[in-house]
């Protein structure tokens, strides 16, 4: 079941691009969804290594 606190993030991919990731997703046992996931999390570690944590806004803001 969806979370729904989580947001939804649609995009617009070509053919070729989306039969890729699905290649990938299924080699690694993922779904296109968590591979997605997977790789936005990997990019963020490698940002926050190199330029430091990023902080959440507060809830007030």
């Amino acid at each position: 079941m969806r979370n729904k606190k989580n947001k939804h993030l649609g995009i617009e991919i070509d053919p070729e691009l989306h039969y890729k990731l699905h290649y990938i997703s299924k080699y690694y046992g993922r779904s296109a969804n968590g591979e997605i996931l997977y790789l936005i999390r990997q990019e963020i570690k490698a940002c926050e290594k190199a330029e430091g944590e990023i902080e959440l806004p507060s809830e007030t803001d």
